[in-house]
């Protein structure tokens, strides 16, 4: 049975691809909101409405897939804005299994990229027939029918049947809000769009007869009620008051519980319904122990749907207690036990993340997609007060064929030609692969495999070497062999020998061989990394030093001291820039490096037994 009155439908696409911009056209010219109303939502200005996080908004990415609903005549339709960064893929993949169609976004000048093809080959997985959207039509160095012919070599190459690779084509630009499918006709506004909802996109399936299957596909909360269990319902009816079963996904073990409320998504908005027929997607209150990939089903009458598939995260790091000099003067000092509740909170809603103990009792190690998957969790922790100290990034190696293996990614570089040379060199000293490079116009394509490993770090070198003019992009490709060892970190580091504040006197004379971290008044503290030396090995420098009183008065002696602003870190850039014996100290305030043993004769204990 098909739902006529229902569309479910999704926005996919690679990282800046338009996704959020488009989505907030839409819904402006859905007819459904007042003009003042939309903008009310990002501070009396035209923001992106769908991004609504904090960290979002900063960014300048979508973290979290959202959803909304809008009424196209008597048909409602749900629509997802998802994430565009590789690092939230497990968003994307459980979002999927919610709809019956997406739009899948390309740039029209950058084509395909990373994200574009992980996210065609999950929508491939679920048996999705994508439109195409080529967006950003009006940059003046777009490449309209190149592009075109790219998305559908993509296509064939990811194994589209006949019927996917005749895929409908739509032409767009998401910041002016209009849309066609055809360039020789002018487009005026995004009715292409919405056509291609009610016609292209397949009605919901689901007979109101059988028994009920809900699949929980997120999870949210809320201060009044508690956990909000967000999924689709596949097979009959679900009632508010309703006495339901919850199989786990886990063990497959079962439990009975009461749905308290209802609620279906109205525009952007949820609105308390008394039930929801098959198809549709909806938040249920009321089922506390209910996790993601748990089924919803009669009472009794408990038939589970297929596990939820996430793909394996590949990097791990260390989380523990922050034990520096300075830990609880920023924020909260927080114990193991606090430490390990958040990560099992954070473990109910992200299910790509991984923890599991650390050698120490105050110690775990975490597993994410990628940096930026880890950073946004830690960045979210020092918002709301926590300190918390972590080690340097490790990729989880695995064992095939009886071989140790890697994680190969497939690395993207938009570069101008005459920094290509040196791209090259960054990314094949380090393992790396070049597999094509082509010019466009004043820069240049090139597409690399490397470990992923190798990309800890890159990305700061590459600013560095291309002047900040170098765009990459990265996404898993395949296990592979472990490679030769990758190089580390190029120069040593200055270590501050006292724990009081920076004096300009010393770090006047300190920045004759190298680059400070700190400024003058900056208090720092013994073990605490705060410069880059320009040779290789690591310096104690003190960099607390008063200039001696006298009571003699030398030509010059009262000229101002010429000081180079210090070298600032963001917490992604911390994160790839320490070594095995560094620590990130992260606290609401402050984003500090330390070594591990703080102490300079444990440095030295550390480096003899490393040696041996």
């Amino acid at each position: 049975m098909k739902r006529t009155d229902l569309r479910n439908v999704a926005v996919i696409a690679h990282v800046d691809h338009g996704k959020t911009t488009l989505v907030d056209q839409m819904l402006r010219q859905s007819g459904l909101f007042r003009s003042e109303e939309l903008d009310k939502l990002v501070g009396g200005q035209h923001g992106l409405i769908m991004d609504s996080n904090d960290q979002e908004r900063e960014r300048g990415i979508t973290i979290l897939a959202k959803n909304c609903a809008i009424r196209l005549g008597d048909v409602k339709v749900n629509l997802i804005d998802t994430p565009g960064h590789a690092d939230f893929g497990g968003e994307v993949e459980r979002i999927l299994k919610m709809t019956d169609g997406v739009f899948l976004l390309v740039d029209s000048a950058e084509g395909p990229l990373p994200q574009t093809r992980f996210v065609l080959r999950k929508a491939f997985a679920c048996g999705l027939k994508p439109i195409v959207v080529i967006n950003k039509i009006d940059r003046p160095d777009a490449r309209i029918d190149e592009v075109h012919s790219m998305i559908f070599d993509l296509f064939i190459e990811l194994g589209a049947n006949d019927e996917q690779a005749n895929f409908p084509v739509i032409y767009a630009s998401g910041r002016a809000g209009i849309a066609t499918t055809d360039m020789a006709v002018e487009p005026k506004n995004l009715k292409p769009l919405f056509d291609a909802i009610l016609d292209t996109v397949p009605p919901p399936l689901g007979d109101d007869s059988t028994p009920l299957q809900m699949q929980v596909m997120a999870l949210t909360y809320s201060e009044f009620v508690g956990k909000i269990a967000v999924g689709r319902v596949f097979g009959g009816k679900i009632k508010k008051n309703q006495r339901v079963t919850v199989v786990k996904q886990k063990d497959g073990s079962t439990f009975g519980d009461t749905v308290v409320q209802l609620l279906e998504f109205d525009r952007l908005a949820r609105k308390e319904v008394d039930e929801i027929r098959a198809g549709d997607i909806c938040c249920v209150v009321g089922l506390d122990d209910a996790d993601i990939g748990d089924t919803i089903c009669e009472l009794d009458n408990p038939l589970p749907m297929p596990p939820l598939t996430i793909d394996e995260p590949t990097l791990d790091m260390l989380f523990k207690v922050n034990d520096s000099p300075f830990a609880g003067q920023d924020g909260k000092p927080c114990t193991s036990r606090e430490l390990r509740d958040r990560l099992d909170k954070e473990l109910q809603h992200n299910v790509a993340l991984r923890v599991r103990p650390g050698e120490r009792e105050s110690e775990f190690i975490v597993s994410g997609r990628g940096m930026l998957h880890l950073g946004v969790l830690l960045e979210s922790m020092r918002r709301e007060g926590m300190e918390v100290a972590v080690g340097k990034p490790r990729v989880i190696l695995k064992e095939i064929d009886g071989k140790t293996s890697e994680p190969i990614e497939f690395l993207v570089v938009e570069v101008p030609t005459e920094h290509s040379n040196t791209v090259m060199r960054l990314v094949l000293e380090r393992q790396g692969e070049c597999v094509k490079m082509e010019n466009h116009g004043a820069s240049t394509h090139i597409e690399f495999y490397i470990p992923a490993r190798a990309l800890i770090g890159l990305r700061t070198r590459m600013m560095t070497g291309t002047q900040g003019t170098a765009i990459m992009h990265h996404n898993f490709h395949e296990y592979r062999p472990l490679k030769a060892n990758v190089p580390g970190r190029p120069l040593g580091v200055f270590i501050s020998k006292e724990t009081e504040a920076v004096t300009a006197y010393a770090i006047e004379d300190l920045q004759q061989r190298g680059s400070l971290f700190v400024a003058p008044q900056d208090m720092v503290y013994g073990g605490q990394v705060v410069g880059e030396h320009v040779r290789d090995n690591d310096l104690t420098v003190n960099v607390t030093r008063k200039k001696p009183l006298t009571n003699m008065r030398a030509s010059g002696s009262d000229d101002k001291a010429t000081l180079k602003p210090p070298r600032e870190f963001s917490l992604e850039a911390a994160l790839e820039y320490i070594e095995d014996d560094e620590l990130v100290e992260i606290t609401p305030k402050a984003i500090r490096m330390r070594k591990v043993y703080l102490s300079e004769s444990e440095r030295k204990k550390y480096d003899r037994q490393n040696r041996d």
